[in-house]
């Protein structure tokens, strides 16, 4: 009998645990960034933090405000992605030194290398985790995009 008790117990409390872990004080914070100003008509958020994770949405070689490629190839692509990265990362409080994770996405694998050489002036060691691959189509016909995923420090949770 008292062994019976024990186990009712037990499921008493997990069925407790299981109603507070769905409970809006156990929820996950999330918002949805943007910059004022921006864009409105694009169907994605430039940012969305969730606790203490900022999600990055995928940043072309675009001057800033516009949708407009800059010239210049791969390599002045690469440049204001990386640059564009970095402006939404301050908007948000964030530096480049807080990113943790990047994919990056280039139509040519070849230009790897030249993407590679930009890319090293934005980070120092040690670096992101990364991954990259071919991509069949970028939007607005660009060459690369990157998103990147970023953490806020330790002191500001």
């Amino acid at each position: 009998m008292r062994r019976q008790h024990r186990f009712h117990d037990v499921w008493r409390w997990a069925l407790v645990g299981l109603c507070l872990a769905g409970s809006p004080a156990f929820a996950a914070e999330v918002q949805f960034l943007n910059q004022e100003g921006a864009a409105t008509e694009l169907p994605f958020s430039e940012a969305v933090r969730v606790d203490d994770t900022l999600y990055l949405s995928g940043q072309l070689g675009v001057k800033p405000g516009t949708l407009t490629r800059v010239p210049g190839g791969i390599e002045a692509e690469a440049r204001q992605t990386m640059e564009n990265i970095r402006a939404v990362l301050q908007r948000n409080g964030l530096d480049m030194g807080n990113v943790v994770k990047c994919t990056v996405m280039l139509v040519d694998m070849a230009e790897w290398q030249q993407f590679n050489a930009v890319y090293r002036q934005f980070f120092e060691a040690p670096f992101p985790a990364r991954s990259a691959f071919g991509a069949s189509g970028i939007g607005l016909g660009g060459r690369v995009e990157v998103e990147c995923i970023a953490a806020y420090p330790e002191a500001s949770r």
